[in-house]
């Protein structure tokens, strides 16, 4: 935000600048190139007190201080009182620069929020109105406004219909120019949540051709690992070999089968899981799955919602169930050993929420802000590669849900899941920006 003030400061600035050149330069020819004489001195001492208040803002700016709202409000109010003095002394409400009260508005809409916009407009045109007071229902003694009054009656309703009309154009300015600032920050929201969804599924194809890489490339090895440790355990056993070396080569092949179950594992999970069939679960079933088996199962307390056992949700079970494993396997590992970790599943107006609290220590912001990423971990090597939460979100993509992380250093960390009533039949409508992941502090 303040970036973004700043920049709209320094183009004020500029602006401000060519204003007041532009003003010097018009008084000028008027007074001199077409003989219509001015009162130069009071003209000059108002463009003075717009140079002292740039050259001031100039100074503020260069600082590094935060820049609020009304700063840039105030610098464009005193514009409009300017403005209000400058159009009094050469001619009030019949000089055609007045129009110029219309720059300021636009400005402002398109810099400064809606509240402010307003203000400023109604100081527009109340500035307006003082120059009918003085120079039109009040007009003074001598000068251009004596000079005038023979026609004045003859003018009087064209000049009051030019405020009016002055009125409901600034009115109709800074209504559609907030609309169309408006949809065009939501416009560039959307592309940017596009391209955010983009590159998750680029990162996810990534993902899964290198798991199918992997698995392919280390399928030979490990075949033949396999069969030259069962060869060789069937040499110890004819051979009478001692016990503990037919354990070692057991183990081998223990460990062998287990990084094939691993390699198939992430090609499952990283692309086989988004041509996953859809089948109708009941929230409360899913979350028994993935829980069953889990080492530490009996640390965790689940509260359900009564309908989770009722209603049936349309979902890639395999998949779903292993995220919220992930998360919950998540939790116990950053949780003391003896400490619970509480799960609840809800349901909410919109859909589904279902929320695993630790008692870890929590993650700094730094940390929490890479949450999600892939292969990024905070975990001991061998503990897991970081592909936990990433798959977890890359299944709520698929049903218009996100994933929500919230941590406290020293006080845990808390994941929420949600996602619509329905399954994949709510979130088919959805597009693919509804899905998102937010980071709570």
């Amino acid at each position: 935000m303040r970036d973004a003030l700043a920049i709209d400061l320094s183009w004020l600035l500029r602006l401000r600048w060519g204003a007041i050149v532009g003003q010097v330069a018009l008084i000028l020819g008027v007074h001199f190139g077409l003989g219509m004489p001015q009162r130069l001195g009071p003209l000059f001492a108002t463009i003075t007190v717009a140079v002292a208040s740039n050259v001031a803002l100039g100074l503020w700016a260069r600082r590094e201080r935060p820049i609020r709202q009304w700063l840039p409000w105030a610098v464009m109010a005193l514009d409009v009182v300017l403005l209000t003095v400058l159009l009094d002394l050469s001619g009030g409400p019949f000089n055609p620069f007045s129009a110029l009260y219309l720059v300021h508005i636009a400005l402002s809409a398109v810099v400064l929020r809606a509240g402010w916009t307003w203000a400023l407009t109604g100081l527009a045109i109340s500035c307006f109105g003082v120059l009918f007071v003085n120079n039109l229902w009040f007009p003074r003694e001598g000068g251009e406004a004596a000079s005038t009054h023979h026609h004045i009656h003859d003018v009087r309703m064209h000049l009051e219909g030019m405020w009016a009309a002055f009125a409901l154009a600034a009115g109709f300015i800074v209504y559609f120019v907030q609309r169309v600032t408006r949809a065009l920050a939501a416009r560039e929201a959307e592309l940017v949540a596009a391209r955010a969804d983009s590159a998750r599924h680029e990162k996810l194809t990534a993902l899964a051709t290198l798991a199918a890489g992997a698995a392919h490339e280390l399928s030979t090895p490990l075949s033949t690992i396999a069969v030259v440790a069962k060869e060789l355990e069937r040499h110890l056993e004819r051979t009478g070999a001692a016990a503990s070396s037919l354990e070692d080569v057991q183990l081998i092949r223990q460990q062998v089968a287990r990084c094939r179950d691993i390699l198939t594992q992430m090609a499952t999970d990283a692309g086989a899981s988004r041509g996953e069939s859809m089948v109708a679960l009941s929230p409360a079933a899913l979350v028994e799955e993935a829980l069953e088996g889990l080492p530490g199962r009996e640390r965790v307390r689940v509260e359900v919602d009564a309908r989770a056992r009722e209603e049936r949700e349309l979902v890639p079970a395999h998949a779903f169930a292993r995220a919220i494993r992930g998360v919950v396997k998540n939790a116990l590992q950053a949780s003391a050993p003896e400490a619970e970790v509480r799960l609840s599943l809800s349901r909410e107006a919109e859909g589904w929420r279902l929320t695993v609290e630790d008692s870890g220590q929590g993650m700094p912001g730094e940390v929490l802000a890479r949450a999600g990423e892939p292969f990024f971990t905070t975990k001991a090597p061998g503990e897991g590669m970081g592909l936990g939460l990433f798959l977890t979100r890359a299944v709520l993509d698929q049903l218009g849900g996100r994933l929500v992380l919230g941590s406290t250093p020293g006080e845990g960390t808390t994941v929420r899941l949600s996602w619509p009533a329905g399954g994949l039949r709510q979130s088919a409508a959805l597009s693919p920006e509804a899905s998102q992941v937010q980071l709570a502090p």
